[in-house]
Parts: C-alpha cells; structure tokens; sequence
C-alpha cells in the first residue's frame, strides 16, 4: 500500500479498536476491508490520506458491488468507517470522509442459511461411524449444535469443564459473541451423545482443555489444538457426502435446522429466540423456514394436463 502502510499495521487489532469489537473475525474483516480499501485508493491516484474525500470512498463502494454481496459492502464500509475515527481520534484527519457515503440498501426477510429436512438430519447423524473417537466427537459436536442451536464459534470455544450437570441433567454453557457465555439444556439424546464421546475419548481428566480438540493424524488420536473452523466445515461437508445428503450445508445448517424443527413442533418464536440468544424475534425469524413447505405445496398445482 506504499506510503499508506504507515496508517494501518499488519496486525489486524491494532488499528482497528479491540474495544469497540471484540470478536476476532470482525476485526480481521474491518482489517482486510481497510486494507483493500487503502490498496484501491492508491490504485486511484491518491497518495495521501488527507486527500480522500467522500466522493472516494462512494466510488469504492460502487466498485465492491461488483465484486461483493449487498451484506458485505456494508460490512466493508463499516470497517473503513471505523478506520477513518482511528485516524481522526489520533488527529491525523480533522474529519471522517466516510460519515456520509452510505452502505447499499439490504432487506432481508429470509436467511439463506441452508436448512435440512429433520429426515436429513436424521439420516446425517445415523450415517456417522461412532465406533471411533472421531465419529464420536463429530456426532457431539454437529449434536450441539442441532439441539442448542449454537453457533459454530461457540460450540468451539467450550471446554471440557462447560457440560456440566445440574438438576440431574446436562447443561452446556456456550461461549458467544462479544464474550457472552449462554447456558442451555441439554436435550436426552444430545446429553447421551455428550457423555460417550467425553468418557470414550478420556476428557474428563483434563477439565480446562478444549471439548471439541483437533484430530492428530500422525499419533490416530485427539490432539490438543482447538478444531479449526474451516476444519469443522470441511467435516460437516464430508460427513453429509457419505451420508447421501445433496442439500450444500454448512456449519451454520445445525443451526438454523435446529430452530426450524423446534418451531415446527409447536415451539413459540419467543422462546427459540432466548433459546438462540438471539437479541431480537426479527432475527430469529430468518432462520424459520416452515412456510418453505407451503410454498412447496403450492408449487405442486401448477399442472398442464
């Protein structure tokens, strides 16, 4: 970036406030979204950071609808937003030039997130080899989130020490989003599934270690490093390969297949968006997918005989 590599460092937390947002994926977002954008600037002409206006970043962001979705470009100019007060709270700028350029319009009503048939589901959990460790941790984890509707990054982040009993049932405490911990019951099967996996894999001796470790493929056995999320996602894509399910899911399918079949059985909106930690109903309503059905049915009419 030339001489605009002096504003930003190569550490993602450093110019962009650890205070102000504290979870590490949107931080290297808001980093990379700064860089490119700095790196387009360049590419522009402008060699000089006082010399951007808003005019500069609008033309970026017409730019990035190009190449990205309406949801990213706006999580694009927020972080350069954000780069922009850095530099004017450090009095390298009198002014944020992207105060006034405003993100594309996006209203979404329904989530894209893919959601499987509670038969698919089904299916995908039975297809899974629990005579070994592995299957038995892939089973708990993909278990966890289905029956807690936990977000892959808090279904990671547990410990060991995190299912615990109380009432004479398991609980597990989630570790969400701006370090927020979330304590949910454990459905029957999912407590089942817990407890083998955690005594067939010899857990418990070591509370403060990770619940859901990487797999050591030199020694056959978990390792200690916490599974990696692209790791968990390319599990989830082979486990539903060899279980025959075409729908393309991903990490987040559990979840919104989860709050799905609760609603389904006659589950309130209120509850699964507590259920969910979800701050707002409004957000738990993109991962309802029951009128999909309906629309189904009605699709079906259209006949020419």
């Amino acid at each position: 970036m030339g001489q605009f590599s002096v504003i930003i460092s190569r550490n993602p937390g450093s110019a962009l406030s650890a205070n102000q947002h504290r979870n590490p994926n949107t931080r290297l977002a808001y980093f990379r979204a700064s860089c490119g954008f700095l790196g387009w600037a360049q590419g522009a002409g402008i060699n000089a950071i006082h010399e951007i206006r808003p005019i500069h970043v609008a033309a970026w962001v017409e730019n990035s609808m190009n190449s990205y979705a309406p949801a990213t470009v706006k999580q694009r100019l927020a972080g350069v937003k954000m780069l922009f007060d850095w530099l004017v709270v450090r009095h390298v700028l009198t002014s944020n030039p992207a105060t006034s350029v405003r993100s594309p319009r996006h209203i979404v009503r329904k989530g894209t997130t893919s959601v499987l048939d509670p038969s698919e589901a089904r299916q995908l959990i039975q297809s899974i080899d629990v005579s070994t460790v592995l299957g038995l941790r892939d089973r708990a984890l993909i278990g966890t989130m289905l029956y807690t509707f936990a977000r892959i990054g808090a279904a990671l982040s547990m410990r060991v020490e995190d299912v615990y009993v109380q009432n004479r049932r398991f609980w597990v405490r989630l570790h969400e989003k701006g370090g927020k911990l979330h304590d949910m019951p454990c459905h029957h099967d999912l407590e089942a599934w817990l407890a083998e996996y955690i005594d067939h894999a010899e857990l418990r001796n070591d509370p403060s270690g990770w619940l859901f470790p990487s797999w050591n493929k030199s020694e056959h056995r978990l390792g200690r490093p916490l599974l990696a999320h692209a790791n968990a996602y390319m599990m989830v894509k082979r486990r539903a390969v060899r279980a025959g399910i075409l729908t393309a899911i991903s990490n987040h399918t559990f979840r919104a297949t989860g709050i799905t079949a609760y609603l389904i059985n006659n589950g309130t909106l209120e509850k699964a968006a507590k259920m969910a930690n979800h701050a707002s109903t409004r957000t738990t309503q993109l991962y309802d997918r029951r009128n999909d059905d309906v629309v189904m049915s009605e699709v079906e009419r259209i006949r020419f005989e």
